[in-house]
């Protein structure tokens, strides 16, 4: 938490130092007109700083978009475009101290607002800790709250293959396609006659493929078929890969099934049909 307030303190610092430059740039006597193509250059290479810091942390959220502001004034506005007479020193001064007021404000108040709201004083929890306490109510979690639970417990029991399973499905869920499919490739190495592991680990590397069917996800869905003809999953995968080698009558193997499972209006089922070739020989 030090740390955290040390960085916010510095980063304020410097929207100030920033601030206090750019005012008084701007309130310097004998400041030449400046042409619109030059005005316009100038804003850009400062909006660019501004972005620079942005990206290295030192300016964020109120600071830098109090910074923006300030910058785009000192360059649109009359004094800066040689339009009317600069503001004297004192003048300047008043400006530039409204300004850092403002940001000072926004600091305290999001200060005041954490004080009142959060929980200062209290320590980070350790991720164990947090993992062990999701585990008491697992019906309310999320999706990656539920994988951590479960990989707590496949961590706890190795050689279990619901373990490992379940795992995998959480992973799944929770959008971690190579954890779900290092955890299914472990359940499938502990009960190779499953064949929804199978088929589950084969949409694991599909999806870590972004959507292509690889020679391990296309062996997965295969084996999942030759251990139970039903897994509709796998045939669609597999008539997926089928056709986009040109093989007919494979897809009509792998989609024939699934499209006779699935009822007349379900869209899923016209859409299939709408994509199935011809067969050789003209047959539909």
């Amino acid at each position: 938490m030090l740390i955290f307030w040390t960085l916010t303190g510095l980063a304020c610092a410097l929207a100030g130092l920033l601030i206090l430059s750019a005012a008084r740039s701007g309130g310097r006597q004998g400041m030449p007109v400046a042409t619109d193509a030059v005005r316009g250059r100038a804003l850009a290479r400062d909006l660019a700083e501004l972005d620079r810091m942005a990206a290295r942390g030192v300016l964020a959220g109120e600071a830098l978009e109090t910074a923006r502001a300030e910058v785009a004034r000192r360059h649109l506005d009359p004094v800066a475009a040689g339009l009317a007479e600069p503001l004297d020193d004192r003048a300047q001064a008043r400006h530039a101290s409204w300004v850092l007021g403002g940001v000072a404000a926004g600091v305290l108040g999001a200060l005041g607002l954490y004080i009142w709201q959060g929980n200062p004083g209290v320590p980070d929890q350790p991720y164990a800790r947090r993992v062990a306490e999701w585990a008491e109510t697992p019906g309310m979690l999320d999706a990656p709250r539920l994988a951590a639970v479960m990989g707590r417990e496949a961590e706890a029991r190795p050689d279990s293959f619901e373990a490992q399973a379940l795992l995998g499905a959480a992973r799944f869920e929770a959008g971690d396609s190579i954890g779900a499919a290092q955890a299914l490739r472990r359940a499938a190495a502990l009960k190779p006659g499953d064949a929804q592991t199978w088929a589950r680990l084969g949409e694991a590397l599909v999806r870590t493929q972004d959507g292509e069917v690889g020679e391990d996800a296309e062996m997965a869905f295969t084996r999942a078929l030759e251990l139970d003809p039903n897994q509709l999953g796998a045939r669609y995968f597999l008539g997926e890969l089928a056709l986009e080698r040109g093989d007919a009558p494979r897809v009509h193997e792998m989609w024939g099934p699934l499209i006779a499972a699935l009822s007349p209006a379900d869209p899923r089922r016209v859409d299939l049909e709408s994509r199935l070739p011809a067969r050789p020989g003209g047959a539909g």
